[in-house]
């Protein structure tokens, strides 16, 4: 079993180059892959959509890469530095014939121009090199999201047997619920058939309230869910969808026992059982 959330991050640097990657992913209904890449790297986008959609099959993941470029390097070609005064000078000299006043340049502001200093353009031979890195990104990414997965592993089983052990604490009130009721059923029916005798009519509602206080479909269909719970747990892999479907089954039959419990009893324990769910709900959300 694997969580969507998960995080990871490597650096890497080629030359004067360096960069860094990070991948993080949060909980989804599906899979939405958001890459945020310089333009010099555009081309990893089509790799890394191919990377991710194996081996992740749901949650939002954001891959992001940020580079630089050592400052050694940003004046040591004489030429580049050279062409950038010589741009300045043209830009100056046009202002001064419009009649407009530009600030004053300082140094700091000529360094801080992105790609002014290269001699031959945009160094793009470490995009390659950051390329090689894609795999083992993804690798630690789906590894993250595997130790989340393991501790939601955990969590479910725990509160799997909660609600296993509480369905036979349901089974044994609604029993002794049965026989109190019987009791005072008995005395009702009797004051009703002095008062007005209709078999008939009478079997009609003996058979209505049967239905209405009997539990035992709901319990049944709960340790069902639970089987089927513990084997989804089991067989790992994309399972939160099924996880997610499961858990309103598992609502539906809990609040289908609370409403017909008429029993404080066995009230308290399918509220307690609605309680377990609820937690589980929430732990499902971020299986993958």
């Amino acid at each position: 079993m694997r969580s969507m959330t998960g995080f990871a991050r490597r650096d890497g640097s080629h030359g004067a180059m360096s960069w860094v990657w990070e991948a993080r992913s949060v909980n989804a209904r599906g899979l939405d892959l958001r890459l945020r890449l310089p333009d010099t790297a555009d081309a990893l986008d089509g790799p890394l959509r191919t990377a991710l959609k194996g081996p992740v099959a749901r949650g939002a993941v954001t891959i992001s890469l940020r580079y630089s470029r050592g400052q050694e390097a940003a004046g040591a070609d004489d030429a580049a530095v050279d062409r950038t005064l010589a741009a300045i000078a043209v830009v100056e000299e046009a202002a001064r014939r419009a009649g407009r006043d530009l600030a004053p340049i300082r140094a700091t502001d000529i360094l801080a121009l992105r790609g002014q200093f290269e001699a031959s353009g945009p160094d793009t031979a470490w995009v390659a090199e950051a390329a090689k890195q894609i795999d083992g990104l993804v690798a630690d990414l789906v590894a993250s999201r595997g130790r989340e997965g393991a501790a939601l592993d955990r969590i479910l089983t725990d509160t799997l047997d909660r609600i296993e052990a509480l369905l036979p604490q349901a089974r044994e009130t609604a029993t002794a619920r049965a026989t109190r009721t019987a009791v005072g059923l008995s005395a009702r029916v009797a004051a009703v058939m002095q008062a007005a005798p209709d078999p008939a009519r009478l079997e009609q509602e003996l058979a209505l309230l049967a239905v209405k206080a009997d539990v035992t479909e709901e319990l049944d269909r709960l340790d069902a869910h639970v089987a089927a719970a513990r084997e989804l747990v089991a067989t790992g892999g994309p399972v939160g969808r099924k996880l997610d479907f499961l858990m309103q089954e598992f609502n539906r039959e809990a609040n289908t026992l609370a409403s017909k419990s008429g029993d404080t009893a066995l009230t308290a324990i399918a509220l307690d059982l609605k309680v377990a769910i609820d937690q589980m709900r929430e732990q499902v959300q971020n299986v993958e």
